[in-house]
């Protein structure tokens, strides 16, 4: 019983890593684009409606990811495979 909690324990921690991850790499993906945005509506302002719409195009692929390891994490939280992997090696 005492290998189930660490397995869980070590899963939470991964998940939270996860977490934080996730969250600083769409941090630092949205103050790249919305600085290069503004850069290029700077530059062009005649180019704006059409930077916009690429814009939030790369917004939502890049939170596509976030969402893709936030699915993970809470599918490693909840259904943890690695518990019953080692329940069936146990027995």
């Amino acid at each position: 019983m005492e290998n189930i909690a660490h397995i869980e324990a070590m899963t939470a921690l991964a998940c939270g890593i996860i977490f934080g991850m996730g969250a600083l790499g769409t941090a630092i993906g949205f103050g790249i684009l919305g600085g290069r945005f503004l850069e290029g509506v700077a530059r062009q302002p005649e180019l704006g409606p059409m930077l916009l719409v690429r814009m939030f195009i790369v917004t939502a692929l890049l939170d596509a990811v976030t969402f893709i390891g936030i699915a993970f994490a809470l599918y490693f939280t909840f259904a943890n495979p690695f518990v019953s992997a080692y329940q069936a090696v146990a027995h």
